[in-house]
């Protein structure tokens, strides 16, 4: 047991996926076999009562890999609300309501002993797992309404991820696809500088949805055409305009990281009169 370490959401090895909670599938084999044998022995009843309990086992996994994905999600992110739905949480009570059912309604165990089997799977799962993020990561939100950045970083993002699965299943004009995947790259600083600094939400709000629902509508209706049926003309005249989109983020961007630097030296100016006061 104490070579076992606590799950940690905030380090993994991918980068890129969050944890499946894989321990808990140990629960389920035992039961899957104990529900293939009474099948195969015609016990009904017995039937019955493990299939019960591998059910209940199963929802345990399944809630808690929900549980982690948003878990994951929530600290990917910079700036985010608390999950809403406590998977992790109902994962551990459902644990709990399994193990007691398995030990001494499906199993041979007394009540009590399926009761302190219960606290303690529920226990070991707490302190392993532990329970689902509470606290909402609005730091440095200043007097903006956190609904409307939270809001605006999702179309944003939303209207990002509809242009990027375009460039990676649709697009067979090369040259068109490297000039997305540069755009797209640019807006995803954009949102980043943004996410590091909220307050920058009123002036970036408009750019940033103006400019890409713009972009998804251009990539949405070239991708609904076939590309034999598009004129050289027209590939030329996007490419010009994705070459404006590629500038137009660049300095949006340097305007962002200016506006910063104004605040940053606002604030040494203000730490400096006071501590000359």
């Amino acid at each position: 047991m104490t070579q076992v370490k606590r799950y940690n959401p905030t380090i993994n090895p991918g980068g890129s996926k969050a944890k499946k909670g894989f321990l808990l599938y140990f629960f389920l084999t035992p039961l899957f076999l104990s529900v293939v044998l009474a099948l195969v022995a015609r016990d009904i009843p017995a039937f019955g009562l493990n299939l019960t309990a591998f059910i209940l086992f199963y929802g345990v996994v399944k809630l808690n890999t929900w549980g982690l994905a948003n878990e994951f999600k929530y600290h990917q992110e910079k700036l985010t609300k608390a999950p809403t739905k406590p998977y992790k949480t109902m994962s551990a009570i459902l644990l709990g309501i399994a193990t007691l059912f398995a030990a001494s309604f499906a199993g041979d165990e007394s009540i009590f002993m399926g009761i302190f089997l219960a606290s303690i799977a529920v226990i070991g799962y707490v302190l392993y797992y532990g329970l689902d993020p509470r606290t909402d990561k609005l730091e440095n939100i200043g007097d903006v309404s956190a609904e409307l950045v939270l809001k605006t970083l999702k179309d944003a993002k939303s209207k990002l991820s509809g242009i990027e699965s375009h460039i990676n299943s649709d697009l067979k004009d090369l040259v068109l696809k490297d000039k997305l995947s540069l755009a797209t790259k640019k807006a995803e600083h954009i949102i980043q500088t943004i996410q590091e600094d909220p307050k920058d939400i009123r002036v970036a709000r408009k750019f940033l949805l103006v400019y890409l629902d713009g972009l998804e509508k251009v990539t949405n209706s070239y991708t609904s055409m076939d590309e034999a049926d598009i004129k050289g003309e027209t590939k030329e005249k996007l490419h010009q305009l994705l070459n404006d989109v590629e500038i137009r983020f660049d300095k949006e961007l340097r305007r962002l990281k200016k506006n910063n630097e104004f605040d940053l030296d606002v604030n040494i100016d203000v730490l400096q009169q006071q501590i000359k006061n």
